[in-house]
């Protein structure tokens, strides 16, 4: 292990027109004992000749494709840093994110993961929000009601010691949309989390982000769940699976996948009948036959 030294995980699959931005804010910033292992996950578009273009600068592993659990394992298996640090091929740092982590992390050594406040942009670049509200300390409550003030940013946000991943076992290779959130509440349920309040993280919202996929995302968070849920916490169970079935019912809605929504908010109101208010007040007379 490389004292001091974070490791810096970069999943791509097909971003060539995005890893060369996210390499770059890895590369520019202020706390310069970095590694960085880009892990191609089988792309077939250009990244290849984007990341031959930083010659030595970063580690490159290639791959066939696995979806991005097993590609971020893969680099952590590959690395040699103290802290590790994974940033999804189309966002972006700040330049002082991996400084204030690590200072967080000296300041408290309990300390599990460190995420930190998040600029949400399109897929051009442009600003769409700030997010600065995030957890700390035990952060799992939030997590299992899937509040807003949960951990910020997806894996892109996260910085974790070394030794933290390897007690959890890394991500879980079945999952793709929940892969982050079961990784945060593997590690929130053993260790106190810490937030940094400001933005130093751009995440980039657009049509290919994996979370698009509602179908995905309710198969994978029923696994993540199921895991969370395996050791006790039955006095929590009926809120969080009221919530997980009132967020996927709106995500449905969104999709225009009426009866998937019909089918979520039935299970949300079954879970937790204080949601029969929210979705009392949700636009049915929108609804229609698909």
């Amino acid at each position: 292990m490389n004292k001091g030294q974070v490791s810096v995980i970069i999943p791509n699959y097909n971003y060539a027109r995005y890893v060369g931005g996210a390499i770059e804010s890895v590369l520019m910033q202020t706390y310069t004992n970095i590694e960085v292992i880009v892990v191609d996950d089988g792309s077939t578009d250009a990244s290849k000749d984007v990341l031959f273009n930083y010659g030595d600068s970063i580690n490159v592993l290639s791959q066939a494709n696995r979806g991005v659990s097993a590609a971020r394992n893969a680099g952590v298996a590959a690395s040699s840093g103290e802290f590790v640090a994974f940033l999804d091929a189309d966002d972006e740092w700040l330049p002082e994110k991996a400084a204030k982590q690590v200072a967080l992390f000296r300041e408290d050594p309990t300390l599990g993961l460190v995420h930190v406040g998040v600029d949400d942009i399109d897929a051009d670049g442009n600003w769409l929000r700030h997010r600065r509200e995030g957890a700390s300390g035990d952060a799992t409550h939030e997590l299992l009601k899937l509040g807003s003030k949960g951990i910020l940013g997806g894996g892109s946000g996260l910085m974790a010691p070394r030794a933290v991943i390897d007690e959890i076992g890394g991500f879980d290779e079945r999952l793709s949309t929940s892969a982050d959130w079961d990784i945060f509440f593997q590690i929130a349920s053993r260790y106190s989390v810490g937030f940094i309040p400001e933005t130093l993280l751009r995440y980039r919202i657009h049509n290919t982000n994996m979370s698009a996929n509602v179908a995905v995302m309710e198969h994978d968070m029923t696994i993540a769940f199921e895991k969370a849920f395996a050791d006790g916490r039955e006095h929590e169970k009926s809120e969080a699976y009221g919530s997980l079935f009132k967020t996927l019912a709106g995500s449905y809605f969104r999709a225009g996948n009426y009866g998937a929504f019909m089918r979520s908010a039935l299970k949300s109101v079954g879970y937790d009948p204080a949601n029969l208010l929210y979705f009392a007040t949700f636009p049915i007379r929108r609804l229609k036959p698909q």
